[in-house]
């Protein structure tokens, strides 16, 4: 919704270069949509499968641990905006944090890919693995649930 608004209101301003940048800038970054499981572990990645069916529940804890003890909002913003959200700013040559919340990202990620990243981090960022040390498997499966309404899906 907000990427639509902007771009409506950039629209207005007639300049096509504004309008690529915001929507780069929306999108957390030109990164986003590349895979960020490397090639050769990609097709392992997308193989796993959320155990757990989602439902309140699970959103609730999911937002829980988003928010608190995983701290993901530190970086993603509380509404998963990434980017430059919340006045962040990425260091130079670093990949803006992933906007969960943008509609193409969420189509191209499997629930495997973000529990995978989740598990092992995502190299060339700043986002550190967080299973075992900080969060359980049955918490990441409940972040990739709270992760998954972020984007209506």
């Amino acid at each position: 919704m907000q990427l639509i608004a902007r771009t409506i209101l950039l629209l207005g301003v007639g300049s096509g270069a504004a309008l690529f940048s915001a929507v780069l800038a929306t999108a957390g970054g030109p990164g986003d949509l590349t895979p960020r499981v490397p090639p050769e572990r990609l097709q392992e990645a997308q193989s796993l499968h959320n155990p757990f069916t989602p439902s309140a529940d699970l959103v609730a804890k999911g937002k829980k641990i988003y928010e608190g003890k995983a701290y993901c909002s530190a970086c993603h913003g509380l509404e998963g905006a990434g980017g430059s959200s919340g006045g962040r700013i990425s260091p130079p040559g670093s990949e803006p944090p992933t906007n969960f919340a943008d509609a193409a990202w969420q189509a191209a990620r499997t629930d495997g890919e973000l529990f995978w990243i989740l598990k092992h981090g995502s190299h060339g960022t700043d986002m550190a693995p967080y299973l075992p040390l900080y969060i359980s498997e049955e918490d990441a499966w409940a972040v990739v649930i709270y992760l998954r309404t972020f984007g209506g899906t």
